[in-house]
């Protein structure tokens, strides 16, 4: 059981038969009443985005999520390729099923599969991931560092935002947890 003194970015919950993970919250203790949480909820089956205020010391079911570490072997169209690292199964997922971070995905990285009764719900990658830039518009003589940002595409075929000095062929570090530029990689 989750408690609302439990509550963390990230955790995840049962609500109203659905498994949930909170993107944030607030705890709030008014002068008059007693004291409730506010939370904003991401469901993991549809993505979708709720606001929802419980009182303290309300408590949820945890969901029964299975986490499985798995490598990523190789994507034809829409079906993604895995390999479970411990019994060496092979499943394919559809793009749609993986989330966001889907095009992020290189050969062979390991990452955490979220299982919800027997089907792949979530793709949890590494929190800094190392990719090259194969394309992007060229840098021009006066970028500095603190200048603006350019959009590129990296090997996997994600474009990132980065820095207007960075040019094709540099490997960056990028933080999966917001698609963001994080330094160059020497």
């Amino acid at each position: 059981m989750i408690s609302t003194v439990d509550f963390r970015n990230g955790v995840r919950l049962m609500v109203e038969g659905e498994p949930f993970y909170i993107v944030e919250f607030q705890h709030v203790k008014p002068g008059k009443g007693g004291a409730f949480v506010r939370t904003k909820l991401k469901s993991y089956l549809s993505g979708n985005v709720l606001d929802r205020t419980f009182r303290s010391g309300e408590r949820f079911d945890e969901p029964d999520l299975e986490e499985r570490d798995m490598q990523f072997l190789y994507a034809t169209g829409e079906l993604f390729t895995f390999m479970d690292t411990e019994s060496y199964e092979q499943l394919s997922f559809e793009k749609s099923t993986l989330g966001d971070n889907a095009d992020l995905l290189k050969e062979n990285m390991v990452v955490k599969i979220l299982v919800y009764e027997h089907r792949p719900i979530d793709v949890e990658l590494p929190n800094f991931i190392e990719l090259k830039v194969v394309d992007g518009e060229p840098g021009v003589r006066g970028d500095t560092a603190s200048g603006g940002t350019k959009p590129v595409i990296v090997e996997t075929g994600a474009s990132i935002k980065v820095p207007l000095y960075l040019e094709v062929g540099t490997v960056i570090k990028i933080d999966t947890r917001t698609r963001s530029y994080v330094e160059r990689v020497r």
